[in-house]
């Protein structure tokens, strides 16, 4: 998707310090690897397990949404239980994480030539005046390059990472976002209830106009007030940057991310009043049902002893994690983020989910110093990030001890496939289809941050944050040059 574009503000280049090649002693313990094809077969292999997936369509193959939508239609009947051995994997995991072999797992990486080959391109001019680098073997955690990789940087859209794995982290895979409809003790007055689903549709609030009018009835009321209640969420509703195409207000009920077209993503003119704007479609689904709405909806808390008379289940957490991930949506990632500060007992505003996602992420045992988690979505240049911090989440995602994690490595846009990377690599190139990276983009900012498969089929973890840069479009092919790179490497 389009992503955010600011004003110009570079800030002064500091002091640099040449590259750091670190190394560690391997310890003997198992490892594992997650690739995308056979090392043998290479590219050729890579690429058509990806076209043999299937196209891809709204952030997830068309086979993973019809998943979801299914999933959906059951009213969350599998909502909050993982399978008996723990999560499953999301639909297209099955092609991304395949173990390789015993020789590969053995055969050791070379950080001098990963050096070597990154040596040529680190310098890019349109790269700017700042570039933080860090690659990681995401198997072992084994550092192989550093350059500045402890040096906090504007993420731009690369700080979505830490927020779908901190979701997934606190949350689970299996947890859905909640939009009710509850009716007062003397059903008078019925509350359409935001639980923070920025996906919530108009056939959702149809559904569950249906199912409330059907209680309705049952009691013999009629009219009937509507109210809303969007207290879940606490603090600022709009973005720093609002108003914007990019983002809707932060509220914890809208209808299709307050998009005024039928876009499911990228940038659109968005309403000034989401919840109410769905308060109000939802009137007119009742209406349709045949009930007397008395009034128009106001905004109120929902008595405490209210019934539910009506319930919708968003798709699973992981589902949500990739589709943030695959289009870099930033109304999804602000919605994950106050579910995480909801979770982790924080105001679910725009400090709070900051809060929370810091601790989840210390939780995670990853290097947070220097991090400033402004916003969830990455659109606030006020956030920090360390390259070191990323590569750690991407090799956490890659834990097999982690299953709940996974979504934050399928859900990852697929070079010359998928997502804010199907425009860029062509279709021969060498890292086409061997990296799933997460892109940025700011005016005067441009990152990149996932995961390659080696020539050896090791996965490594890579995060390129870059400042100061006067064209994306010299930027972006600076960056998927040095992912081209370490496709490369290994030989």
């Amino acid at each position: 998707m389009a992503e955010q574009v600011e004003e110009p503000s570079v800030r002064p280049s500091d002091p640099w310090g040449g590259p750091k090649i670190l190394t560690r002693k391997r310890n003997g313990s198992s490892t594992w690897q997650v690739i995308a094809g056979s090392a043998t077969l290479g590219l050729a292999v890579a690429a058509g397990a990806v076209l043999a997936a299937g196209p891809w369509d709204n952030g997830q193959r068309k086979a993973e949404r019809a998943l979801a939508v299914t999933a959906d239609r059951t009213g969350g009947a599998h909502h909050g239980r993982p399978a008996p051995d723990g999560p499953r994997p999301a639909p297209s995991a099955p092609a991304v994480l395949p173990a390789l072999g015993t020789a590969a797992r053995e055969a050791p990486q070379d950080p001098a030539g990963l050096r070597d080959a990154l040596a040529p391109l680190i310098g890019a001019p349109g790269l700017g005046n700042r570039l933080a680098a860090s690659v990681i073997d995401a198997a072992t955690g084994e550092r192989l390059y550093e350059h500045g990789a402890a040096t906090p940087m504007t993420p731009a859209s690369t700080v979505k990472i830490a927020t779908t794995v901190a979701a997934l982290s606190v949350l689970g895979p299996d947890h859905r976002i909640t939009t009710t409809a509850a009716l007062s003790p003397d059903s008078r007055t019925l509350t359409l209830v935001g639980g923070g689903d920025p996906t919530l549709s108009a056939a959702d609030l149809r559904s569950m106009a249906a199912r409330a009018a059907r209680a309705l009835r049952e009691d013999g009321r009629d009219p009937v007030r509507l109210a809303y209640d969007i207290s879940r969420y606490t603090g600022p509703v709009l973005h720093p940057i609002s108003p914007n195409e990019n983002i809707a207000p932060v509220t914890a009920l809208m209808v299709d991310e307050g998009r005024l077209d039928d876009t499911d993503r990228g940038p659109a003119d968005r309403t000034d009043d989401p919840a109410g704007d769905a308060a109000r479609a939802f009137a007119r689904a009742l209406e349709k049902e045949g009930v007397q709405v008395a009034g128009a909806p106001r905004e109120a808390r929902a008595a405490t002893s209210a019934r539910t008379v009506a319930t919708h289940r968003s798709a699973p957490l992981s589902a949500l994690a990739e589709r943030t991930l695959t289009n870099s949506d930033n109304d999804i990632a602000e919605a994950l983020a106050r579910q995480t500060a909801i979770a982790k007992g924080e105001k679910a505003s725009f400090a709070g989910a900051g809060r929370a996602v810091t601790n989840e992420l210390k939780k995670l045992q990853v290097p947070v110093a220097g991090a400033r988690f402004a916003d969830g979505s990455g659109l606030d240049r006020a956030g920090r990030v360390t390259p070191a911090l990323l590569t750690a989440l991407l090799a956490r995602a890659a834990d097999p001890e982690r299953p709940g994690l996974r979504p934050a490595l399928t859900g990852l846009p697929i070079a010359g496939f998928s997502g804010t990377l199907g425009g860029r690599y062509e279709r021969d190139a060498a890292g086409t289809g061997l990296i799933r990276a997460k892109t940025g983009t700011l005016r005067g900012v441009n990152s990149l941050a996932g995961t390659v498969v080696d020539r050896k089929g090791r996965l490594l973890a890579f995060a390129f944050l870059a400042s100061g840069s006067t064209s994306a479009t010299e930027a972006e092919p600076a960056l998927d040059a040095l992912a081209t790179a370490l496709a490369g490497t290994g030989g």
